[in-house]
C-alpha cells in the first residue's frame, strides 16, 4: 500500500506547485484594489519560483560574484537533492508536469515496443550537461545566455507573453457577445462570468506582446515533442535538470532491483519518465531518475524499490566522457565574444533601445537579465516587450520600451519589484523620481530624451493646431514646452500657433508622448535611449556644478 501511495503523492505534489505557479503568475499584474492608497506593489510574492531555481541563483554567481536577493534559498533545494536525488524535477518543477501530463497521452509514436525502447536511457540524454556547462561558462565572461534555456524562464515567457494573452483575447471574444444580448439572462449570464474571471484570472486589460507568437508556438512545440519521446525537453535540454543530475550523483537514496524476481518483462519503462533504465541487467542512471515513481507499481512482481544507503550496481555521474565536457567548456567560452562581436554594446547601439527605470549598464544587464518576462507581464501600461534584434543576439528577448505601445507609468517601477536577478534593480517611486510630492530625488531615473521630427509635426510642418504630447507629459514641471509662433498658411492668412519643444534637462524618457502622439503611422515625437541614467557614455547635456 505505502508503495502505491508514492505515484498517488507525486501525483498531487505536481497539480499543487502547477497550480501555485500559474496562480503566481496571473497575480504577476498590477489588480486593483478597494480602498488601497500609497505605492503601487503586487500582493504576491511572485518571483517565489525563481527564489526555488538553483540554476538561475549558480549563474547569477558566476556572473556577478554575487547573489541577488533571495536567491540564497534556491541553494536550500539541492540539500534535499543530497538525500532524494532530482525530486524537484519530478514532484515541483512546473515545466516537467506539464511535460509529464503530455507524455502520458496516447501516442501513435509511442505504442509497444516503440513505448518501451523511447524510455530507455540515450546518449543524446548527456546534451544537457553540455548545455549546462556551456551556459555556466558563459555566465562567468558575463553573460546570462542560459536563461533561455532555464525552465521557469522558459514557462513564463511562454505562458505569461504569449498563452495568457492569447486565453484573454479567447474569453473577452465570448463574452463580449454576451454581454451585448438583448436576452437578460445571456446578458446577466455574461456580465457575472465576466466580473468572476476578471476578479480571477483575467488581466485587467487587453495585452499583447511582440513575438508572443513565437514564444507560444516554440512552447506548444517543445511540449508536443513530449507525444514522441517522453519528456524530451528534461531529458535533452533542461539545464536545471542537468544540474539536478550532476548533485544528485551524492544522494542516499537508490533504487533497489530484485534480481530473482525480474523476468525482463520491461514493464517498468512504459511509465518511466527520466530514461534512467529500471529495468533489470542493467545498472540504474541515479542522475537521470525524476522519482516519478511510476516504476514502482509497473513491476507486476513489486521487485523495485527505492532504499536509503542502498550498494548495488549503478552509474551515478552523467555519461558523458572528456571530449562532451571539453565541448561544452570551449562553446561556453565562444559564444559570448561572437554574440557581442555585432551587437553594438557603445555608439552603435540600437537608440531605441529602452530599458526599464533601475535598468544597469548594457554590459551588467546582460549579465544578470534571464529572459524571464517577469517585467514585462507586469507593466500595467503593456509598454516593455521581447527585443528582437534591438539588442544583438545575446540580448534576445531581454525587455524593452516601446512607447508607441504603452508609456512607463509615473508612479510604478513593478517591473523593479518582480525582476529575480537584478537586472532592473530594486528602486522606489521616491528614487524614480517622477511624482512630485513624494520626496522625489533630485536627478530622476532617465530612460532617454524625447525628440521631435519637425517634418512631421502638425504645428510645425502643417500649421495645425496640436499639444498633445503637451498636455500628456506627466513630469512636472513639464520637460515639453509650448511657444507661440506666427505662421502663414496657403492661403496668405497669419496665424498664430502653440509649437511644442521639449527640455532635455526635465525629460525622462517615460515615452507619454510618443504613445499620445495622433499620427498613427509614425509619430512626430519619439524617444531614443540617449540621455538614459543608465549609461554615463549615453549622454547629451553636460553636468552643471
Amino acid at each position: 500500500m505505502a508503495r502505491s501511495r508514492l505515484p498517488l503523492l507525486r501525483r498531487i505534489s505536481q497539480v499543487v506547485f502547477l497550480v501555485l505557479f500559474l496562480a503566481l503568475l496571473i497575480f504577476t499584474s498590477l489588480r486593483p484594489t478597494p480602498g488601497a492608497t500609497g505605492d503601487i506593489h503586487l500582493r504576491a510574492p511572485v518571483r517565489l519560483f525563481f527564489e526555488w531555481d538553483p540554476l538561475v541563483a549558480v549563474a547569477n554567481a558566476f556572473a556577478t560574484h554575487a547573489l541577488y536577493r533571495g536567491l540564497f534559498w534556491s541553494l536550500i533545494i539541492l540539500i534535499p537533492t543530497l538525500f532524494l536525488g532530482r525530486f524537484f524535477c519530478g514532484w515541483i518543477c512546473p515545466l516537467g508536469t506539464l511535460q509529464h501530463f503530455v507524455g502520458s497521452m496516447p501516442s501513435e509514436s509511442k505504442r509497444g515496443k516503440q513505448r518501451i525502447e523511447s524510455n530507455r536511457y540515450k546518449r543524446w540524454q548527456t546534451i544537457k550537461y553540455v548545455v549546462l556547462i556551456a551556459g555556466l561558462v558563459a555566465a562567468f565572461f558575463g553573460s546570462m545566455a542560459i536563461g533561455w534555456l532555464d525552465p521557469f524562464s522558459l514557462l513564463v515567457r511562454s505562458v505569461g507573453l504569449a498563452l495568457l494573452p492569447a486565453f484573454d483575447f479567447a474569453v473577452r471574444a465570448v463574452l463580449a457577445p454576451m454581454e451585448h444580448s438583448h436576452i437578460v439572462f445571456i446578458k446577466t449570464t455574461g456580465e457575472t462570468l465576466h466580473s468572476v474571471l476578471q476578479a480571477t484570472v483575467l488581466d485587467f486589460r487587453q495585452t499583447h506582446f511582440a513575438q508572443g507568437l513565437v514564444l507560444g508556438v516554440l512552447f506548444i512545440l517543445i511540449l508536443a515533442a513530449s507525444l514522441r519521446v517522453t519528456r524530451l525537453w528534461c531529458r535533452s535540454l533542461c539545464p536545471l535538470g542537468a544540474l539536478l543530475g550532476f548533485v544528485s550523483r551524492w544522494s542516499i537514496v537508490g533504487l533497489h532491483k530484485d534480481a530473482g524476481s525480474c523476468d525482463r518483462c520491461n514493464r517498468c519503462l512504459l511509465n518511466c519518465q527520466g530514461g534512467d533504465d529500471p529495468i533489470g541487467g542493467v545498472p540504474w542512471r541515479k542522475s537521470e531518475c525524476v522519482m516519478c515513481m511510476n516504476c514502482l507499481d509497473s513491476c507486476p512482481h513489486h521487485g523495485l524499490e527505492f532504499r536509503f544507503f542502498r550498494k548495488e550496481r549503478e552509474i551515478a555521474t552523467p555519461d558523458m566522457g572528456r571530449r562532451r565536457a571539453v565541448t561544452g567548456l570551449a562553446a561556453g567560452a565562444a559564444v559570448v565574444p561572437l554574440m557581442r562581436a555585432n551587437t553594438g554594446m557603445g555608439k552603435s547601439r540600437h537608440d531605441r533601445l529602452l530599458r526599464p527605470p533601475g535598468s544597469l549598464d548594457e554590459t551588467d544587464f546582460l549579465s544578470r537579465c534571464i529572459r524571464c518576462g517577469e517585467c514585462m507581464k507586469v507593466c500595467p501600461n503593456n509598454a516593455l516587450h521581447p527585443t528582437l534584434e534591438e539588442a544583438g543576439i545575446e540580448g534576445l528577448w531581454t525587455p524593452t520600451l516601446v512607447p508607441r505601445i504603452g508609456y512607463c507609468e509615473p508612479s510604478c517601477v513593478l517591473c523593479s519589484e518582480v525582476c529575480p536577478t537584478g537586472a532592473i534593480w530594486h528602486i522606489t517611486p521616491q528614487e524614480k523620481g517622477w511624482v512630485v510630492g513624494v520626496g522625489a530625488q533630485s536627478k530622476p531615473v532617465r530612460l532617454g530624451t524625447a525628440f521631435y521630427d519637425r517634418g512631421r509635426c502638425l504645428p510645425w510642418a502643417l500649421a495645425t493646431d496640436c499639444i498633445v504630447c503637451e498636455e500628456w507629459c506627466p513630469v512636472s514641471p513639464k520637460a515639453i514646452y509650448v511657444q507661440e509662433a506666427q505662421v502663414v498658411d496657403s492661403a496668405g492668412n497669419t496665424r498664430t500657433l502653440k509649437q511644442p519643444r521639449v527640455d532635455p534637462s526635465r525629460c525622462v524618457g517615460c515615452g507619454a508622448c510618443e504613445y499620445a502622439c495622433p499620427l498613427q503611422e509614425r509619430p512626430a515625437v519619439y524617444v531614443t535611449s540617449i540621455g538614459e541614467s543608465r549609461s554615463p557614455s549615453s549622454q547629451i547635456l553636460l553636468n552643471r556644478k
